[in-house]
């Protein structure tokens, strides 16, 4: 394979037959929430939503939404492609078709969509195709997957509200987040979950464009 292909291939998500064929047991995370001591896989309050973002490094990512209140519980892990329980590694090869992803559990009577899509948008550039600043792959591609119609309705109005408040301040790449019902998702290793409050000089890619997102929507 030349290097051209192998550099095209990076930008590009694998057909479900060119995926890598993963494995039948899933990571479980062994702990805790290093933060707020509640369990990572649930069960949750049955009145609890989840969504899932993917916005470049889930590292940084991670640590803007525990702070948040009505947050229940935060995790990374892998969504949105094709292997079934992959490693760190095998997504980073780009052959898994999975974006790095954050699990937001959160209690919809105390926070609503609408403010975590505010901090999604507000908090990286949405207009980057399979990258993140000098993070690149498709592992760092920006994503939203929710858990109803009624909220991919939501977050496709809040995309044309972003798009136009970017247009309005002088960015006019479009934006590429993908937009879609929640599927699998796939704990990360343990080593990563809350990584930047067990290592708080650690890597953070987390920038945005500087553009607010309207709220309200």
């Amino acid at each position: 394979m030349s290097f051209m292909t192998m550099l095209s291939k990076k930008f590009s998500l694998p057909a479900q037959d060119e995926a890598l064929p993963g494995r039948s047991n899933a990571i479980v995370p062994g702990e805790a929430h290093f933060v707020n001591g509640r369990s990572l896989q649930g069960p949750y309050p049955e009145t609890f939503k989840t969504v899932l973002f993917g916005m470049g490094c889930f590292w940084g990512a991670e640590r803007l939404f525990w702070q948040l209140p009505g947050v229940h519980v935060t995790a990374v892990g892998y969504a949105g492609g094709h292997t079934p329980n992959p490693t760190y590694h095998e997504t980073c090869s780009g052959r898994t078709g999975h974006t790095e992803a954050i699990l937001v559990v959160y209690d919809p009577d105390q926070t609503s969509l609408s403010d975590l899509l505010k901090v999604f948008w507000e908090n990286h550039d949405p207009t980057q195709g399979m990258r993140q600043g000098n993070d690149t792959g498709t592992q760092y591609r920006s994503a939203i997957y929710v858990g109803s119609g009624e909220d991919i309705a939501q977050a496709e109005q809040s995309r044309e509200a972003y798009q136009s408040a970017l247009k309005a301040g002088g960015h006019m790449a479009s934006i590429t987040t993908e937009i879609r019902q929640l599927d699998e998702f796939y704990f990360a290793e343990e080593y990563h979950q809350q990584y930047l409050a067990k290592n708080p000089a650690g890597y953070c890619g987390i920038g945005g464009t500087g553009v607010s997102c309207p709220t309200g929507l």
